[in-house]
């Protein structure tokens, strides 16, 4: 039995290809992306889904295979987004996108 373990999670996923290519969408990313085309995108470039100063940004990250964080907040959703590269035997990959949504206000433990 083969299980799908990234398809119903809360938080979105997005993987694309060392060429850009998307190819993985998890429900919640196609949803995200709905108004853009949702699973249509799969096949698609990456880049043509960015503006600058994003395009240059991930460019930069297929070079240098650097991760990537951020939060940002949009129609009142705060989201941390991060994206890292993945890789198999040691060749890279392509890049994974994990954006979550988080509440407005939340602690914040530091941890001795």
């Amino acid at each position: 039995m083969t299980m799908n373990y990234f398809k119903e999670t809360r938080f979105a996923i997005t993987i694309c290809n060392e060429d850009g290519i998307i190819i993985f969408m998890n429900d919640k990313s196609a949803k995200t992306f709905e108004k853009d085309g949702g699973l249509k995108l799969i096949g698609t470039s990456l880049f043509d889904c960015h503006p600058e100063p994003a395009n240059t940004i991930i460019r930069e990250m297929f070079k240098s295979h650097r991760e990537n964080s951020y939060t940002i907040e949009k129609n009142g959703i705060k989201k941390l987004i991060h994206q890292t590269p993945w890789f198999e035997d040691g060749n890279f990959k392509g890049l994974i996108e994990l954006s979550i949504e988080l509440p407005l206000e939340m602690p914040h433990f530091i941890r001795k």
